[in-house]
């Protein structure tokens, strides 16, 4: 998780993909593994850029699950 900031109660990674396609099927897959958990990122998408960001609202902050999401987002680049 060293790639992952705590920023604002939120852990939040910059991810740089090959290209904007490239871009789009990874928000593709993090939207399908964020579906099938029923816990939501928010995503900013700039280009090649996408920035994710997991926080739990309800908690006020950064839970297990969060820590958990963040770690798979990450395994979802080299998908």
């Amino acid at each position: 998780m060293t790639d992952w900031q705590e920023q604002d109660n939120a852990l939040e990674r910059e991810f740089e993909l090959p290209s904007f396609p490239a871009a789009i099927e990874f928000v593709g897959r993090l939207a399908e593994l964020a579906e099938s958990e029923d816990h939501h990122p928010d995503i900013d998408i700039r280009y090649r850029r996408v920035t994710v960001r997991w926080t739990t609202h309800s908690a006020g902050g950064i839970t297990e699950k969060d820590r958990e999401m963040a770690e798979r987002t990450s395994s979802l680049v080299a998908a």
